[in-house]
């Protein structure tokens, strides 16, 4: 049965070899300023991936058992992408001694005589000056997670970085799970879940940089699959979670307006308020143990920063700011940080009154349309930030995110030089691919509705 099964799967396990040992070149032995070597792995992992899943897309429990073998190749490494991992253990260290994240900057709690945290010094430097310099901003079920790493693992930094990275894994584990149940009762092919979770971008940067995004997502489609069986007390549960991990699923419930007046199963505003009512108090209710109004103030000011003050891989925002130095002759980031936002809302605002909301995929895909609207306006987009469009794509039609999850990875040319200087070539071949893409979706689609 060996000898058959190896001239049955020849090509997919040398593919399989072959990509193991590009994701443990990744983890172990790249620099993120070696641009070139970063950009030719990903790219010979993206074919090697989308091939694999072509070839086996039929045998689902081989494919998810790659998609985990690949990611346990990550767990003894540190992140090579991101630094934001020390932040995460500085928090969950604060946690587990009974200190508030949400009270303390870093660089001003360290000089404290009565403060005291495992290699405290070494994350500071790791985290870098911006973080230290600032209160946290990761809601509170991040910061439980981060408080099991300091529970588990209070004096070793690859500890609760494997801590941290078997929580990404079982969450992508959740997601496969959910997400095939989800395209299942939709009537959509399950191998699909695959373009999620076993795109290397997803396994790079969630389990790979630590980037709690899969643990968001996971509790998304779980609260998806919910409200499409009609479980929607315990969606809006788990969507308040989803929130609690990373803010960014509040952008969507405007969108779960029409889709609740519309169903027969969900039809009436009092679902629908109860709804609202339950998931925002979820989200409250994980808040309280660490609520008082200068937590409050703290956390709105950490948030604004990212509007008000950080800019990175940025697309419309970044002709603004153009303008703004030929008119103005300055950086205009703190009033664009302000419309850009308001833009956004009346965008999401548009998808929820103007278009139809016949079943879960026309949701979804109006939920994808929303978070590629809040991308292409905000002031700063990290790679990382596409997990959930990506995620959402995965059950519409549209493919335009999978050619980002690609592109994006050109943003990483900043960090090759001193300056981390941005290649605004680089940038405006990453959004105009995506864009184009974008528009022959729209196309396609409004030609097979035509048809």
């Amino acid at each position: 049965m060996d000898v058959r099964f190896l001239q049955l799967y020849k090509i997919p396990i040398l593919m399989a070899l072959s990509s193991a040992a590009f994701y443990f070149s990744f983890g172990y032995g790249l620099d993120r300023s070696d641009f070139p070597k970063l950009i030719l792995l990903y790219a010979a992992l993206c074919f090697l991936s989308f091939k694999l899943v072509n070839m086996l897309k039929t045998d689902l429990k081989l494919l998810i058992g790659l998609a985990v073998l690949f990611r346990l190749v990550f767990l003894f490494s540190l992140p090579n992408l991101s630094q934001d991992y020390f932040r995460f253990i500085w928090d969950g260290r604060l946690v587990a001694e009974g200190w508030n994240p949400y009270l303390y900057i870093p660089n001003e709690l360290i000089e404290r005589q009565n403060f005291s945290i495992a290699q405290a010094k070494e994350l500071i430097n790791g985290m870098g000056s911006l973080s230290a310099g600032h209160f946290s901003n990761y809601p509170p079920l991040n910061q439980l997670i981060f408080a099991i790493s300091g529970w588990i693992s209070s004096s070793s930094i690859l500890g609760s970085v494997i801590v941290f990275r078997l929580i990404i894994i079982l969450a992508d584990i959740g997601t496969f799970i959910f997400g095939r149940k989800l395209l299942k009762s939709m009537g959509m092919d399950e191998h699909r879940i695959f373009l999620y979770i076993l795109n290397p971008f997803i396994i790079i940067e969630m389990t790979g940089n630590l980037h709690f995004e899969s643990v968001m997502v996971f509790f998304l489609v779980l609260s998806l699959y919910l409200l499409h069986k009609g479980k929607w007390f315990l969606s809006a549960i788990i969507l308040g979670l989803s929130i609690s991990i990373k803010l960014l699923p509040l952008l969507l419930l405007p969108l779960l307006f029409k889709y609740f007046t519309n169903s027969k199963k969900l039809s009436g505003f009092g679902k629908l308020f109860l709804f609202y009512f339950v998931c925002l108090l979820t989200v409250v209710l994980t808040f309280l143990p660490f609520y008082s109004a200068e937590v409050f103030s703290n956390f709105m000011a950490s948030i604004g920063l990212w509007f008000g003050k950080f800019e990175f891989n940025a697309s419309i925002y970044y002709l603004v700011r153009w303008i703004g130095f030929e008119v103005k002759g300055y950086n205009i980031i703190e009033t664009a940080g302000k419309v850009l936002p308001f833009i956004t809302i009346l965008i999401i605002l548009g998808l929820t009154f103007f278009r139809n909301f016949r079943d879960t995929k026309q949701l979804v895909t109006n939920m994808l349309f929303a978070m590629t609207a809040y991308l292409l306006l905000s002031t700063t987009v990290h790679p990382w930030y596409l997990a959930i469009p990506l995620l959402l794509s995965v059950f519409t039609d549209f493919k335009y995110v999978l050619i980002w999850t690609g592109v994006i990875m050109f943003s990483y040319y900043a960090y090759s030089n001193p300056e981390y200087q941005e290649s605004f070539w680089l940038i405006a071949i990453e959004y105009l691919v995506v864009l184009y893409f974008l528009i022959l979706g729209i196309f396609r689609k409004k030609k097979t509705a035509i048809g």
